[in-house]
């Protein structure tokens, strides 16, 4: 299959959520719960979700969601869900086809409660399922820096179809990964990255209705590994820094390291502007969510990247909503994947 609809569906539906997530953002209406982890959400969560399974349903209507979010908070919060349906309600790309191939609009605050709520599906191996991280990076998109809409599609187990759009990414593909590109939003920024399995990985600048030309992205050879550029998570709860810091001298990278939320990490180094991405487990019994990396791991694969756990095990995403036969990420060019992966060993071995 090419997955053509699919793809299209995904594109705009995450660049329409992408616009609300703005929209959150520059008009300073967030508003913060609590979940039972403690994560913060954001009304930006909940309206993106909204918004991109009522264009999944739309054009998809027997299709799984394995969604973050679920809506019974809001059902306890009249004056936040109005809030949020009012956003929701007026969030609209401005080309009238585009808009129309999202399904458009929600016609009531009722609908939008259940589009949320159609996110738990518990996963698996068998049918189509998306994958949904609405505000990828929360803490990152509260603070003005790196975040990202992310969605897949996954059959029988498989990654097919992959988008994440990066509202404060650089749109120049060549712009070098660094902690001032990392931290902060600014003109000139907004990126939709997309892959197919087996057609290749793109870039395109975030528009506000059709989709804006795309160009391939690849990852960049790294002749001499002392010289990559590896990123990493913020949160040192999400990913061990010490661990990290001794593979990056093992490897012989003086560079420090750029610290970023979210899958934009995945979308940064699959467009050569930086090398690296681990992800070292904190804790034996932590399972990643699915939807934390599916999109990620489809765009940097097909930019030519190898992605795997510390094991050297390919991201089993067949199992239901976590990651729970691997342990950790490792993401890199194909030519030094084994390379980084020995370094990993080498010191996870020697706690």
């Amino acid at each position: 299959m090419s997955y053509r609809k699919e793809l299209r569906v995904a594109e705009l539906a995450v660049q329409r959520a992408a616009l609300l997530t703005q929209r959150v953002f520059h008009e300073k209406a967030k508003g913060t719960l609590s979940k039972d982890d403690k994560s913060p959400v954001t009304i930006g969560d909940f309206g993106a979700q909204a918004l991109i399974i009522h264009a999944i349903r739309r054009s998809f209507p027997t299709d799984e969601i394995v969604g973050e979010e679920e809506a019974s908070s809001l059902r306890e919060n009249k004056a936040l869900a109005d809030q949020i349906w009012r956003l929701v309600n007026s969030t609209k790309l401005e080309d009238e086809a585009a808009e129309e191939q999202v399904g458009g609009p929600i016609k009531s605050q009722r609908e939008m409660l259940q589009a949320i709520d159609e996110g738990q599906s518990p996963g698996g191996s068998r049918g189509r399922i998306w994958a949904l991280d609405p505000i990828d990076g929360t803490m990152g998109f509260l603070r003005g820096g790196q975040y990202a809409v992310c969605l897949a599609l996954i059959v029988d187990g498989h990654i097919k179809v992959g988008v994440l759009a990066c509202p404060n990414l650089p749109v120049d593909d060549s712009t070098p990964l660094s902690a001032d590109v990392a931290n902060d939003s600014g003109e000139g920024r907004g990126v939709l990255f997309s892959a197919v399995l087996g057609s290749g990985a793109t870039s395109r600048s975030l528009s506000r209705g059709a989709l804006e030309k795309s160009q391939s992205i690849h990852m960049k050879d790294v002749p001499n590994i002392t010289h990559a550029i590896f990123c990493e998570s913020v949160e040192a709860g999400h990913s061990s820094h010490s661990d990290q810091a001794d593979i990056a001298k093992k490897l012989g990278i003086t560079r420090q390291s750029v610290r970023m939320d979210s899958q934009a990490k995945y979308g940064s180094i699959a467009r050569g502007a930086g090398d690296l991405y681990l992800r070292l487990p904190v804790r034996a019994d932590y399972e990643e969510k699915i939807w934390d990396h599916a999109a990620g791991d489809l765009i940097v694969r097909e930019a030519g990247g190898h992605v795997t756990d510390v094991e050297g095990r390919r991201l089993d995403f067949s199992l239901g909503r976590t990651l729970k036969e691997n342990k950790g990420v490792i993401a890199a060019p194909k030519a030094v994947h084994e390379h980084v992966l020995d370094a990993v060993r080498s010191v996870l071995d020697s706690k």
